[in-house]
């Protein structure tokens, strides 16, 4: 069998090291998450671009993915013109992103899911800063407050939580309409918290705050989404977020 000639080697050992690229590329996203029960990512881009760093474009599928505790039950991306650390990712090193990466998609998160994720830090902080922006002489107890369960309804969402500062502990209701005002903020509307007390020895509900003012949101320079949709037990999200690296 005759030898292969130069140029056919040369056009195999290309074509392995971006194998290699590839293979490091779906390592990377897959270590971006703790958990994933399913993970699909297509890549777009020829042995040339490759290996000059410039991924095209690829997308990602993932299903029931967990990302820094947070619970995601379906997500559909897109992303194009990556920018990626080449020689030191064929030295043997870890694949880095050299530039912002605008990345377009789906995301879906079950109500079951999103209560998984009320022990992350990103989620709890956010419920945390919404409870101070609404009652701000809360503001000292924020950090005793634990959030208990998140019900999701018709462009309705009601929080249950425990405020557990002093003495017995206190049981909160936050209910409140939400829409997408715009790429970047939310608006919170029909806002009302209650408490739960005893008064005179008999259980009573005590209304803290009903607002018929509008309370909005911004949600930061790096994301623009299009649509946020609350439907009873789901949340649907389209749009826009920057990738830093």
């Amino acid at each position: 069998m005759p030898e292969p000639n130069p140029q056919t080697r040369h056009f195999h050992k290309i074509h392995i090291i971006t194998n290699v690229l590839k293979t490091a590329l779906k390592l990377w996203l897959r270590a971006q998450v703790s958990q994933v029960s399913q993970l699909e990512v297509e890549i777009k881009a020829s042995d040339r671009q490759l290996l000059s760093g410039c991924i095209p474009w690829v997308s990602i599928l993932a299903n029931h993915a967990v990302y820094q505790n947070l619970h995601i039950t379906h997500i559909k991306l897109a992303a194009e013109n990556i920018q990626i650390n080449i020689g030191q990712i064929l030295k043997g090193q870890p694949l880095q992103l050299l530039h912002v990466v605008p990345v377009v998609g789906e995301l879906i998160i079950e109500e079951k899911d999103l209560n998984a994720s009320l022990s992350s830090e990103l989620l709890s902080t956010a419920l945390n800063d919404l409870l101070v922006k609404l009652l701000p002489e809360f503001c000292p107890k924020s950090k005793s407050i634990v959030w208990q369960k998140i019900i999701l309804d018709n462009q309705q969402l009601t929080l249950n939580a425990i405020l557990a500062s002093t003495g017995e502990p206190i049981p909160l209701k936050i209910s409140f309409s939400l829409k997408l005002l715009s790429g970047q903020e939310l608006q919170l509307s029909h806002i009302q918290v209650t408490q739960n007390a005893m008064v005179y020895d008999r259980p009573s509900v005590i209304t803290l705050l009903e607002s018929s003012d509008n309370y909005n949101f911004h949600l930061g320079p790096d994301v623009n989404l299009q649509e946020l949709t609350l439907i009873p037990g789901k949340l649907v999200c389209h749009g826009q977020v920057n990738v830093n690296p």
